[in-house]
Order: structure tokens, then sequence, then C-alpha cells
């Protein structure tokens, strides 16, 4: 993995090697250096073992997106804001299947440094929730609860929050 500010150096010098080449007449030189700037700016916002780790996750494959996340040795440094939600989001859904206080952590502190997408807040508020359903907190795992319902506008998790709130009646 390559630090962020190194892939804007690789950007910014792909960038300047593609100027140099349109000032030589290689013009198709040019342009296929100004494109491949775009690879290196996208992995500056999408870190590449972020995205491995998502891809094994959808297979359900937790051992191999826990090898891919185990690769960002210092998330601090070497991730933006988002990145750093996302690296959070992604280990508290590997320990919700074990260990729930662990996976209680790491969604919190993915909410606290955000992410991008409204899905993946809602996934991450229904997982507090089913951790607070868990713990007995009434009143919170129903604010959990519909602030989920709130941010999933396309109605994905609507029958695991039908599901949670018929459990929350029953407590």
């Amino acid at each position: 993995m390559f630090h962020k500010n190194i892939k804007l150096i690789l950007a910014g010098l792909l960038i300047g090697m593609g100027i140099w080449q349109f000032t030589d007449g290689e013009i198709g030189n040019g342009i296929f250096l100004v494109f491949l700037t775009i690879f290196p700016i996208f992995l500056y916002f999408k870190n590449e073992f972020i995205l491995l780790a998502f891809l094994k996750l959808r297979k359900q494959d937790f051992p191999g997106a826990q090898k891919w996340l185990s690769r960002i040795t210092n998330p601090e440094t070497a991730l933006v804001r988002k990145q750093q939600g996302y690296f959070n989001y992604l280990h508290g859904i590997m320990l919700s299947q074990t260990n729930l206080t662990q996976a209680e952590k790491y969604f919190k502190k993915a909410i606290e440094l955000g992410l991008s997408m409204d899905m993946d807040l809602a996934v991450c508020k229904l997982n507090l929730a089913g951790v607070a359903m868990t713990r007995r907190r009434k009143l919170e795992a129903t604010s959990l609860l519909n602030e989920a319902k709130k941010l999933d506008k396309q109605n994905m998790l609507k029958e695991q929050i039908v599901m949670m709130k018929e459990q929350l009646k029953k407590m």
C-alpha cells in the first residue's frame, strides 16, 4: 500500500509527464498519461485494501477480508477520514458475529468518522440497535432503528427493521 501522499505525488508526476509529452508532440502518449492519472487519484479516495476487503465480505469470506484489512498498518495516518470510517465499519461487521462489545466500539467509531453512503450508515445503526437490544437498552434501540429506517431509502433493510421492532415489542 502506498501512503496517501505518495499517491498524490505519483498523480502529479503523471500529469507532469503527460504535459511534457504534449509539448514534445507526442499527443497519444500525453493523453494516455493523463488518463493513467485517474488511478492514483481514485486510490487516494478509495483505499485498495478496503475495496478488496469489501469484495471478500460479499463472498462471506471473513478470514480473507480480515487478511486484507490487516495489511493497513496505521489507519490514522495512511487513510483519509472516510476511509477510516469504512475501516472501522468493516471491522465492526466482522466482529458482530463473535464479539458484540468490540463490534459496538467499531460501529460507533465508524459513525463518528463518517460513512459516504446512507445505506452503510443505516446498516451500522441497525447493527448498533441489535447490540442495544441484546443489552436490554430498549430506548436506545428504538431511536437507532428509527434512524436506520430514515436512512434506508431503497427499503433494503425493511424486513430486518420490522423484525427488530417486533422483538422490541416483546421486551
